[in-house]
Parts: structure tokens; C-alpha cells; sequence
């Protein structure tokens, strides 16, 4: 059932947003709202790509299986973050697995809906590139971080990406368990447990899942050091 505010959210989605408003609902009168608890899983690596996802609440990670096993967590999303259009559009497979981190509520949209829609309202495909273009662009960013910043660098600016205000102080609450951060952050465990402890020197202070920065500022240029001058530091 969709409550309201449902489609306020989805139309702020970078799937929907540059559509007509009549455009936009069209589809997601043909939509559905799904729950998932957590730790359930949305789809399987491998399924056959049928949907879009728009989450509505709660977090959501992409994350592939490699051959011995190991998870390498592909993406977080959360509330106005859509995910799935590239390979649903496609008539593809899920080239990764979809998990609820947390209890979520996400807007399913039937790719057949919007491959259909798109004979008579070309904008769609726009809208579709535009989806596209923007999941590329963040992973092109997610290997630029781990190549050219310190793990204590791509933790700060986790945090950063979490925190309400620009300069100041602040606290932010983690938005999901450590081994997940890590597995975002291109990290072990234990090496964000001393990426935590870097930080200490930037102000920030960890207290169970709550994290207190002492400057916003401080920790946004330590964010943009380079990475030399970082690792000297920490050590």
C-alpha cells in the first residue's frame, strides 16, 4: 500500500525527477510498494532484471559474491535513491545481489511499464541515461577514493556525506553496522577500527554508532590533503 508522500519521494528520484509530473505518476500508478525486513535479500545476483528499485525508507546494499566467496559491497542506498535501471532497461541479469540493511520500504517499478512508455514519451529515455550516467559517475568517484585517498580519508568523508550542516560542530548517527561501512569504504574491519582512531586527531570522537565532529570544516580539509601529507600524519 503507498502512503502519503510515497510519490513526493520517488519523483525526487534521479529516475523520475526530470519527467513530466503526469509522466512520472503514470508510472508509479503501475508501481507497487514493497517491505522488506532486515537482512532480507531483494534480488539475487544473477536473477533476471525485471524492476527498478526507489528506496522510500530504510538502507539498501548491492554487493557481489566473487569465487572464494568474499562479499565486495558494490553501493549504499537510502531514501530517494534509486538503483537496478541500467541492467532492468537492458533485459538483463543483476550483475549484483540487493540486501535490506535495515527494514526498508522501496518502490518496485515494472521495467516492462517504462519500456513500453517510452515509445510515446521519448523524454523517458533522457531520464534513463541521466540514472544511468549518475550510478557511473559514483563508481568512477568510489575508485578514485580508494586510489588516491587513505582509508582514514574516505572515512571522513563518509561521515561528511552524513552530516547535517556545513561548518561547526556536529554528530551523526552510523546509518548501518561497522562491517558494512568497511565493506562500502573498500575496507577490513580492522582497518577502519584504526582509520577511527586517525580521526581522532581531526576532531572526531566515536561513541557506539554516534559519531561527534568537533569541526566540519577541519575534517573537510583533511579530506582533501594530499594523500602523502595524510599518511605521514597518521603514522
Amino acid at each position: 500500500m503507498q502512503r502519503e508522500g510515497d510519490w513526493k519521494i520517488a519523483k525526487g528520484s534521479i529516475l523520475l525527477a526530470s519527467l513530466p509530473e503526469d509522466v512520472a505518476e503514470m508510472i508509479l500508478a503501475r508501481s507497487d510498494v514493497r517491505k522488506f525486513g532486515r537482512s532480507a535479500t531483494i534480488f539475487l545476483q544473477g536473477d533476471t532484471a525485471n524492476s527498478v528499485y526507489i528506496v522510500l525508507e530504510g538502507w539498501v546494499k548491492l554487493f557481489r559474491i566473487a569465487h572464494n566467496g568474499a562479499e565486495a559491497v558494490v553501493g549504499t542506498f537510502t531514501k530517494g535513491r534509486s538503483f537496478g535501471e541500467a541492467v532492468a532497461f537492458r533485459g538483463d541479469v543483476y550483475p549484483v545481489a540487493a540486501e535490506a540493511v535495515t527494514d526498508c520500504r522501496l518502490m518496485q517499478v515494472p521495467a516492462a511499464v517504462v519500456l513500453q512508455m517510452m515509445k510515446s514519451q521519448p523524454e523517458l529515455c533522457i531520464s534513463m541515461l541521466a540514472a544511468t550516467f549518475k550510478h557511473l559517475h559514483a563508481l568512477v568517484e568510489q575508485v578514485e577514493q580508494l586510489k588516491a585517498q587513505t582509508g582514514a580519508q574516505r572515512l571522513a568523508e563518509f561521515l561528511l556525506d552524513l552530516c547535517p550542516v556545513a561548518e561547526g560542530a556536529c554528530t551523526v548517527t552510523l546509518p548501518y553496522d561497522k562491517v558494512l561501512i568497511a565493506g562500502r569504504l573498500g575496507m577490513k574491519p580492522e582497518s577502519l577500527s584504526r582509520a577511527f582512531a586517525r580521526l581522532k586527531q581531526n576532531g572526531v570522537a566515536i561513541s557506539h554508532n554516534h559519531a561527534a565532529i568537533a569541526d566540519v570544516g577541519r575534517l573537510r580539509s583533511y579530506v582533501e590533503e594530499d594523500r602523502a601529507d595524510a599518511w605521514s600524519k597518521a603514522q
